[in-house]
């Protein structure tokens, strides 16, 4: 069978890396989560004080994109490959609501879009590979061989966000995170850099009222279809 790229495209909270993961272990794939990659980015920028509620050193922080270097390290007890962050282990703080309502702040950035594009190329050069994202379809691999656009509705996908919050044991509510998913989706997709789009090409796939296991067998199909076209 013929390796191709996987992309996935769509908002928020819609289980894009679950289902992407899920999908990569099954065709034995290179799963890249593209999110976690401007989590990580906007997890430096809290660190070292460059991003508040009400300040964004954006100078500074692109003076500062060659000292960050992200990779991923698979873990066989998780199943699926964790983020570092110069070679520190940040996939638990990188999920936090703290950093969820600064990414896309950064995600808007030219230059730090340019950086990880960049990266995400390169790794995808020998195809094989599943990325989710916001851009993925439209910009990083816009010749992808199979392309999805995940949305579904906002209350929704709050709850499943909340849920999932709850179970890592933080302390949030359910309020807090809808608008921060309603505030993620209006700027993913006003921004003037790469901004959320459906190309059309792009399968959309709503999954308001579909169960992990549908959407799997959904998505497995149309990979099967590509790969032995």
């Amino acid at each position: 069978m013929k390796k191709i790229i996987i992309a996935i495209d769509g908002f928020s909270s819609t289980g894009k890396s679950t289902l992407a993961k899920e999908i990569a272990k099954e065709l034995n794939y290179i799963y890249i989560d593209t999110g976690a990659m401007y989590r990580a980015v906007t997890y430096y920028a809290l660190k070292n004080k460059l991003i508040s509620k009400n300040h964004l050193d954006k100078e500074k922080l692109v003076q500062a994109l060659d000292k960050i270097d992200i990779s991923f390290k698979y873990n066989p007890d998780l199943g699926f490959a964790e983020v570092y962050l110069n070679g520190e282990n940040i996939e638990k703080e990188i999920r936090n609501m703290y950093v969820s309502d600064f990414v896309s702040e950064i995600a808007v950035i030219p230059e730090v879009r340019a950086k990880l594009v960049a990266q995400q190329r390169k790794i995808g050069k020998n195809k094989g590979i599943v990325m989710d994202g916001r851009d993925i379809g439209s910009v990083v691999f816009p010749d992808a061989e199979l392309k999805i656009f995940m949305t579904a509705a906002p209350e929704i996908k709050a709850q499943r966000r909340y849920d999932e919050l709850i179970q890592k044991g933080l302390n949030v509510s359910y309020e807090d995170v809808l608008k921060n998913v309603i505030k993620r989706d209006k700027i993913d997709s006003t921004r003037a850099a790469s901004p959320l789009v459906k190309t059309a090409d792009a399968i959309e796939i709503d999954n308001s009222h579909l169960t992990r296991k549908e959407q799997f067998d959904l998505l497995l199909s149309l990979a099967h279809q590509k790969t032995n076209a």
